[in-house]
C-alpha cells in the first residue's frame, strides 16, 4: 500500500519589496525594467504625491507628480507652467530643447495656437476618412498573414508596419524610405540597454530631421494634399511658416505617432492573453471595441511621463513649486490612481468611464488623439473578427527608456476562426 502525505498548503507570495520613492532614481532606465510599477506608483501616491526627485551627479533635482487630480491640474494650467524649456525628462534636465517655440509641443501662447489650428485642418476626422479606411485594411491584411504563419514576432512582422504607413501616407513619405524610419524612430526614443550610446539616438533623431527636410524642400516646389505640403505652404500673421518649424513639426508626428502607437498595440495583445475572461468578453462581442480600445489605451500608457518647467511659485499639496523649477507629470501613475480609477490594477475592457490622460490634457491634448486610438481600434476589430487564441510564445523584449513603455520584440502564435 501507498501512502501519500497530504500537501501543505502554498504560503502566500509576498508582494516584492519597492524601495521608498526616496530611493529610487527616475532618470535611470533600469529603475523601470526592476521594479513593480504598480507597486512602486503606489508607494509614490500614497506617501510622496508632491515628491522632490533628488539632483544626480549632472542633472538638476525636479519634482515627480503622481496622483492623477495634480497630474490634470498641472496639465490644464499654462499660465503657471511651459512646455518651452522641454516636455520629457531628457530635455528638461539639460535646461532646454533645441526645438523651443519651433515644434508644437515645446511651443506655448498665440504662437502654440496658430500653428496648431494650421495642422488640425489635416487631422479632422472628416479628411482623414480614406487614411482610416487604409489603417483597418492594412491591418487586417498584417493580421491575416500572422494567422497563416506558425509563429510571428508580433513587433517585426506586424506592428512595426501600422503606424509607419499612416504617418507615411499622412505625410506622402515615399514607400521605400519607411522601413528606415522606423528603424531611426526606434533609436531616438529608447534603447536595447543600458550599453547603447547616447550618441547613436541623437544621429537617429538627426537622420529624421534632415530626411524630412529635404522632403519639405520638395514639397515647396511641388505641394501636393498631405500635411507636410500643408505645413510648406501655411501662413501666420501673413509671414510662412520658418523652416524649421514646418520640419520639425513634421518630424513630431513621426515621433509621437510611431512608437505610442506600437506600445498600445502590443501591450494591449498582451494583456487579452493574459486576460482570458477579458479576450473572451471583447471576441463574444459582450463590449465594444471603443471602450475595449481605452482601456488598452489606459493600461499601457505608452508615454510614462511628461514635463512642463513653472514659472512663478506654485503651492501644490504641503509643498511649493518654485519659478524655475522642473515639474514631471507620470501618466503611469495617474492611470493606475485609485482615487480615479475603481479597481485601477485589473484590466477591464467594459471600463467606463474611463477619462485617462494617456494623450496628456490641456492646451497640449495630443494632435494626433484621433488617430491613435484609430489604431488600437483597428487591431482590436481584427483580432476580435479573425483570431480564435492568442499564445505567446516566450516573455517580451522591453526596451531600455524612462519614457516610453516600449518593446523590441514579442514571439506569438495566432490561431484563427474557422469561417464556415
Amino acid at each position: 500500500m501507498t501512502v501519500t502525505q497530504e500537501a501543505a498548503p502554498a504560503a502566500a507570495v509576498p508582494e516584492p519589496a519597492v524601495p521608498e520613492p526616496a530611493a529610487l532614481d527616475l532618470t535611470d532606465p533600469q529603475t523601470f525594467l526592476d521594479v513593480d510599477p504598480h507597486a512602486m506608483w503606489r508607494r509614490f501616491r500614497a506617501e510622496s504625491p508632491v515628491h522632490w526627485h533628488p539632483a544626480g551627479a549632472r542633472t538638476p533635482g525636479f519634482w515627480v507628480i503622481s496622483t492623477y487630480a495634480d497630474a490634470v491640474a498641472v496639465y490644464r494650467d499654462n499660465k503657471r507652467f511651459t512646455s518651452e524649456k522641454g516636455n520629457v525628462l531628457t530635455t528638461l534636465l539639460q535646461g532646454e530643447d533645441s526645438a523651443s517655440r519651433k515644434m508644437l509641443a515645446v511651443t506655448d501662447g498665440a504662437r502654440h495656437r496658430a500653428i496648431r489650428n494650421v495642422m488640425l485642418k489635416s487631422f479632422a476626422p472628416r479628411v482623414l476618412e480614406p487614411v482610416v479606411a487604409g489603417v483597418h485594411e492594412h491591418t487586417r491584411e498584417l493580421l491575416g498573414r500572422a494567422i497563416a504563419a506558425e509563429r510571428v514576432d508580433f513587433v517585426a512582422d506586424v506592428v512595426d508596419h501600422i503606424p509607419i504607413q499612416t504617418m507615411g501616407d499622412l505625410l506622402d513619405i515615399p514607400h521605400a524610405d519607411r522601413p528606415r524610419l522606423v528603424e531611426w524612430n526606434t533609436r531616438t526614443l529608447a534603447r536595447e540597454g543600458s550599453g547603447d550610446d547616447e550618441f547613436e539616438s541623437l544621429m537617429a533623431r538627426n537622420e529624421i530631421i534632415m530626411y524630412m527636410g529635404e522632403l519639405a524642400a520638395e514639397r515647396r516646389r511641388n505641394p501636393g494634399g498631405d500635411v507636410l505640403s500643408t505645413l510648406a505652404a501655411a501662413t501666420v500673421d501673413g509671414e510662412p511658416l520658418t523652416e524649421d518649424e514646418i520640419v520639425l513639426n513634421a518630424y513630431s508626428l513621426i515621433l509621437g505617432g510611431d512608437e505610442s502607437t506600437r506600445t498600445s498595440i502590443i501591450g494591449g495583445l498582451i494583456a487579452l492573453a493574459e486576460n482570458p475572461e477579458q479576450w473572451r468578453r471583447l471576441k463574444s462581442g459582450e463590449v465594444s471595441a471603443d471602450s475595449a480600445t481605452e482601456e488598452i489605451l489606459r493600461w499601457t500608457t505608452p508615454a510614462m511621463h511628461f514635463g512642463r518647467r513653472a514659472l512663478v511659485d506654485v503651492p501644490l499639496r504641503d509643498q511649493t513649486i518654485r519659478a524655475g523649477d522642473i515639474v514631471t507629470l507620470w501618466n503611469t501613475s495617474a492611470n493606475f490612481d485609485e482615487e480615479a480609477f475603481t479597481d485601477p490594477e485589473r484590466f477591464d475592457v467594459g471600463r467606463t468611464p474611463n477619462k485617462h490622460v494617456v494623450f496628456g490634457h490641456g492646451p497640449h491634448f495630443c494632435l494626433g488623439a484621433f488617430l491613435g486610438r484609430v489604431h488600437v481600434k483597428a487591431m482590436v476589430e481584427a483580432l476580435a473578427a479573425m483570431v480564435d487564441d492568442i499564445a505567446l510564445l516566450g516573455p517580451p523584449q522591453r526596451l531600455y527608456s524612462n519614457f516610453v513603455r516600449a518593446y523590441s520584440a514579442l514571439p506569438v502564435a495566432f490561431t484563427g476562426k474557422e469561417t464556415h
